[in-house]
Order: C-alpha cells, then structure tokens, then sequence
C-alpha cells in the first residue's frame, strides 16, 4: 500500500494541504503511522508560518479513507490507545491553528477521513462525492479520533446516532455529498469543476467574516433517542459484539462532557475493543472481503473472452433478476428464453419497469432507460441465443432438465460460448457429460436477491477450462461481484454449510424443541436473521431439495427432515419424533460444531484453498458478521477448532486432512 503524505502549497496567502499517497483514485489514501508522522511534521509549518486561512483536500476522488487497518491485527491496549491518542493531539493541532481552516472534501471520505475533515473549522464538499460515513461500528470498533465526541456537537444526538451507529449496521450505508450537506456535516456544497477554486474562496470569506455561526445541538431528547438506538442494536446484534453499545455510551457522553474528557474515553474505549474478539474478527473479515477475495484465489491467469451478447435460459423471478444485472452492468444485448411467450413478455416488462425505477431515482436519464430496454428481448426458441458469447441457465433445479437446457444450447451456440448454471447445489461435471464440449461450462451461483447479494459462487467443474473460468470471473467482476472459486461438489459452500446447520436445527425441532428456542441458538450468535425467517426467504422447498441433494451425497450428515418436508409440501407442522429437548446453549453448540466439521471437510476434499474462502462466502453469500470472521475466526478464537481437529481451521490447507 502506496504511502500517504500530507503535502503543502501555498495559493498566495492560503496554505493548500492535499493528502496524497502517489497513486491513483484506485489506491485510496489510509492514515498510517508513517501518514500521521508526515502530518506532524507539516503541522509544524503550519504552525510557524503566517497564512491567511488552510484549505485540506485530497487527491483527485479521494480525500481520505481513514485508518490504515493493516495496522490493527493483533494490536495491544496500549499501542491502541496511542494511536488514538496521536489522532486526538494531531487534529487538535488543526483545530487550534490561529486561521480559519477548511477541509475541501472532493471524494471518497470515510472514518478518520471524516475525523480530520471535522477539526477544521468549515467543510465544503464536492456534489460527485458518493461516499461520506464513519463506518468502524461495521468493524466492531468505533470513530476514536473525535467522531463520537464532535459529530454529535456538530449535527446533533440523533443524526449522530444514525451516522455513527445505525449506518454501519444497515449494510455500512454512506451518505453523498448533498445528504452530507443538508444534515450539517458540510457547510457548503460545489460543483466538481471548479470545487478547490471555490473551496479557497470560501477560505477567503471565512478568513474575512471571522468564522460561521451555527444553530447549538438539541441534547433534549437524547435519553429517548439512545433508548430506541440500544433497542436496535439489540435487534442487530443480540450482545454479541460490544462496539455498537460502547459507541451509543460515548454518544452520551458528548452531551456533558468537556471534549478533553471525550478524548479521553475515546481512547480508553478502544484500548478495550481494538484487541478485542470481535475487533480483530472483523479485521480479519474486512481484509478477506477487500483485499483476498477482489485479487482472486484460484483464477486463471488466461484471457478472458469478450462477452458482447448475453443469453439467460428462464423467464421467471430469478432469471428476471440476472437478465437486469447482466443488462445494467454489461449494458449488451440481453435475450430470455422461457417454454411461454407471456412468461417471457412478463419479464421483458419488469426489466423495463426497473430502469424506470433507476430513472424515477435519478440513477439514469430517460434516454438511457430507453436505450438499456431496447437491448433485451426474448422467445420461446432457443434459437435466440445464436451468436451469444455466455449463456446462463436458471431453471428448475432439476439434474435431468439442466441437461436437456445445455443439449439444446449445444445446438445453436458456438464452441466457444460459455455455458453457465445457476445452479445451488447439484453437480455441474454431471451436467456438461453428454455434452460435445463440457470445457466450456462453469457453474456461476448467484444469491437472492441478486441485485443485493454480493457473492458469485464461480463452480470450476472437472473439464471447465482456464478460458472458461477466466471469462466467467471476468464477467463477475464487471457485474461488481465478488467470486470466489470452488471445486464442483454438492452443495458448494454456502449451501453446504447452511444445511448441515439447518439440519441441527431440525433435529432439535423433532426433539421437542421450539422455533423461539433453535432461532435463539442462532441469534445469541449475533447472526442477522432468525433461522425460521430465513427459511421463509429462501423457500422451504428450495430448502429441501437442498437437503435431499446433500442427503443423496453425505447421508449419514444430512439425514432427511419430515419437518421440513412437511413445509415444503406446504404443511405448517413440526413432525416431533422424540420430547427429549435440550437447552438452547447445547443446540448453539452442536451447530458450531456440526458447522465446524463440515468446513473442515470441505478443505480435506479441495472444494476451497483455505478456510479464509469458505468465510468469504458466508459473509458475502449468508450475511454472517464480520465480527464473527465469517465462521471460522469464531472457531478458532473460541477454541472449538483446536478441540475438535487438534489445530485452527486457519491453519488447514485444502487436501491435507488434520
């Protein structure tokens, strides 16, 4: 990671400061230590030299990203509180230089981004800046260089609340840069063209008018407000992780306490959270998600193909939903097949109607909608996927009806099309067997919602080629998803882990258990959702069709449920075949352990590098927290992996059993 420096310049009597690391928009700048240091010594300059006012900005569409938090795993106490410390007396500084000061925010700023960018004494912002937020509660921490203490003064207990707490929670929302605005984080709001000549303007005339005047923060409410702000963390995160709750008490204390004092409990905070479990799972997670997982383990080094023409074999919700995706992103020709022409006009027109709603929300102009619309169409023949270069397929998960779907593409597509499967659990070697070329067909296991669920389970079967897999991460990739590589086997990742755990969760039901009882076994955990809710989501059928594939692969692990094929067929009883309940700390047990020994398999059997992959798939594909690691971290850290293989899952390579 490029270096940041804080570089001075003068604009006549103004001081320019750019925080910069060299490299492009690509390579947003961090705060590292080396980062601080060079903040220090342009301080000094700062300090001793006469200018009119400061203008603090960034590198063109970035100002800063906070935190470098390669910085942060296995951190002491000590070393954690010094480091917010040293942000505390370094922003100080800026606070406290003798001119107005004014942070320029002309792109991406998040954390300790917004942190420096808050010490100054004003804050414009660029109209084309789409991320501003403070999300270390997503990490299990918290803003520890002044954000819980100033925000709060600056906007107020409520959006405070909102910025600091309930955002990062709600899949790390951000604000842009006219919602920054109006909520009274920026003082005036540019247009991109002429953003730092208006900034240092601005400069002048806050140099000239001795400052601003804003409206004092209404603290009248705040007990009311953290009341209902703890009941939701409640709601997020069940207890399991601390951050939320000690970020909501620092909130508080901003309402009474000198800003010394709040610097201060900031940094006792962290010293406790940053070494913390959850902290350091988080940061684990965080460096899986965006650094690992967007380089690609196990992706080919050959040229992808150019897909120019996109094919999707179904019509229905699913289809419907990738045919969007593919169309908004790749923006080429998009054709649907389906058995009824209604059903196929049925989804031509929802697609149409959601680039109305992107119209409606001002993410395209009308003539863009038009355009995009015009590229999808569909019939009943397969011959509409004659000159496709990637045909999805998204039908009924049947193994027999996916081979009949890839024959008769066969026919029409060229040798070098891609032949992809939607599929989530069956074997996609099985599938290409009876086919003249199977090199080319690679599974692509997208989530639903689809245009919401990061994860692309990119399926390598045992005769899809390097073209093949390349294209199919290069197609990911533009789709702005994140893949990860599997070796063809039932269930895959996601899938697989989840129904061992469903399985448990069954047998305590047939047990006598309740359904308050196993969805508080999962929810103690600090999962996002109630495993009951969940299986109403994904579909009781789909779930058990799931089980009965894995069943037909692993029976002694995944023996069938009459519960959950009771709810499939659509009946709405627990099928109790023994009162024998357990508590619902021996069920949370028995899922981490079931969960536990199903992923060491999966690294015995290849189906994934590293222990690592299977959290990036949980996290991205399931929802689990990052304060978890995923699952695995959670093993480790707790000691269940050593307890049951005699070393961490971490340390199990794929193929080499424990």
């Amino acid at each position: 990671m490029p270096d940041t420096e804080f570089k001075l310049a003068r604009t006549g009597d103004v001081a320019i400061v750019t925080i910069d690391n060299g490299a492009d928009h690509t390579k947003p700048t961090f705060f590292s230590r080396g980062a601080l240091e060079s903040l220090d010594r342009v301080l000094d300059e700062l300090e001793r030299t006469d200018f009119t006012a400061l203008v603090l900005t960034g590198k063109p569409f970035v100002f800063a990203a906070g935190a470098d938090v390669t910085e942060f795993p296995d951190v002491s106490p000590e070393l954690a509180r010094e480091g917010s410390r040293a942000g505390h007396e370094l922003f100080t500084r800026i606070a406290a230089l003798p001119y107005p000061t004014v942070a320029a925010v002309n792109g991406a700023c998040l954390g300790g981004g917004v942190e420096i960018a808050l010490h100054c004494d004003a804050r414009t912002i660029s109209s084309g800046v789409r991320h501003f937020a403070c999300p270390e509660v997503f990490l299990g921490i918290f803003p520890a260089w002044g954000g819980t203490q100033i925000i709060p003064r600056l906007v107020g207990p409520e959006t405070a609340v909102k910025f600091i707490v309930a955002n990062p929670l709600r899949q790390n929302r951000m604000l842009d840069a006219r919602k920054a605005h109006e909520l009274g984080f920026a003082d005036a709001l540019f247009e991109p063209v002429e953003f730092l000549d208006e900034s240092i303007a601005f400069a002048r005339d806050l140099a000239e008018r001795g400052g601003l005047e804003r409206p004092e923060p209404d603290f009248s409410e705040l007990e009311t407000i953290l009341r209902r702000a703890r009941g939701d963390v409640d709601d997020s995160v069940h207890g399991a992780a601390p951050g939320p709750y000690r970020a909501l008490d620092l909130i508080e204390g901003a309402a009474t306490w000198s800003l010394e004092e709040g610097y201060r409990a900031e940094e006792d905070a962290i010293a406790e959270l940053l070494p913390s479990r959850q902290a350091q799972a988080s940061i684990y997670a965080f460096d899986l998600v965006e650094r690992r997982i967007k380089r690609g383990v196990g992706v080919p080094d050959a040229k992808p193909r150019r897909i120019e023409r996109v094919g999707i074999v179904g019509a229905g919700l699913m289809a419907t939903q990738l045919a969007t995706l593919f169309l908004r992103r790749l923006e080429v020709p998009i054709v649907l097949r389906d058995l009824e022409q209604a059903t196929v006009d049925r989804a031509v027109e929802s697609i149409r109607d959601e680039l109305a709603l992107q119209v409606s929300k001002g993410r395209y102009d009308e003539g863009k909608a038009r355009f995009l619309g015009s590229l999808v169409s569909g019939a009943t023949s397969y011959d509409v996927f004659d000159g496709c270069d990637l045909v999805l397929e998204a039908v009924f998960e049947e193994l027999s009806v996916k081979q009949e779907v890839f024959a008769e593409l066969e026919r029409v597509v060229s040798p070098e099309c891609v032949l992809a499967t939607n599929t989530s659990s069956l074997s996609v070697t099985e599938m290409a067997s009876g086919l003249e070329h199977p090199q080319r067909v690679v599974g692509m296991h997208f989530f639903n919602p689809v245009a919401l669920m990061p994860l692309v389970e990119l399926v390598r079967a045992a005769e899809t080629d390097e073209i093949t897999l390349a294209t199919a991460w290069d197609v990911s990739k533009k789709l702005r998803k994140r893949a990860v590589v599997v070796r063809d086997a039932p269930g895959f990742v996601v899938n697989r882990v989840l129904t061992r755990m469903t399985r448990v969760l069954m047998d305590a039901l047939e047990h006598g258990n309740t359904v308050e009882e196993t969805d508080e076994a999962i929810m103690r955990l600090g999962m996002p959702m109630a495993p009951s809710v969940l299986l109403q989501m994904v579909g009781p059928r789909v779930a058990n069709h799931v089980l009965e594939t894995m069943h037909d692969a692993f029976p002694d692990r995944f023996s069938l449920s009459p519960t959950l094929a009771g709810f499939a067929d659509g009946r709405d009883e627990i099928v109790v075949l023994e009162n024998a309940p357990k508590p619902v700390e021996e069920i949370t047990d028995a899922v981490l352990e079931a969960v536990a020994d199903e992923i060491h398999r999966l690294l015995e059997e290849s189906v994934v590098a590293e222990a690592a992959d299977v959290d990036a798939c949980l996290i991205l594909g399931a929802g689990w927290p990052f304060f978890l690691g995923g699952i695995t971290k959670y093993l480790d850290q707790t000691g269940v992996s050593e307890r049951m293989f005699g070393q961490p899952l971490a340390d199990v390579r794929a193929g080499a059993p424990a």
